[in-house]
């Protein structure tokens, strides 16, 4: 278990919690309204793998255009640019080739 609080809020109130609320709109527009899942396991394989594609591949707004938790290969200067996909090309990242 984990020793993550959960801080209840009224009803009805998205402003007091503007963070959690861009990650569900997030999420559902990127990712769950683009799919149909057969059982709790594709569900739960395809939130694994937004989350992933959330901390380490997209950038935000909030920490100036930077990733939350980037790869080593991260700002590597190299020729070539590879796409990385997830969820059969709904999630995209685009980087550079390892020398």
């Amino acid at each position: 278990t984990t020793d993550i609080e959960p801080v209840l809020l009224p009803p009805k109130s998205p402003n007091m919690n503007a963070y959690l609320e861009r990650f569900k709109r997030g999420l559902k527009s990127e990712c769950l309204n683009k799919m149909i899942f057969f059982g709790q396991h594709s569900l739960e394989r395809a939130l694994k793998e937004y989350v992933a594609h959330y901390h380490a591949e997209r950038n935000h707004q909030g920490l100036d255009n930077q990733l939350i938790e980037p790869d080593a290969e991260v700002g590597r200067v190299a020729v070539k640019i590879e796409c990385r996909e997830r969820l059969g090309g709904l999630l995209k990242y685009y980087h550079r080739d390892a020398a």
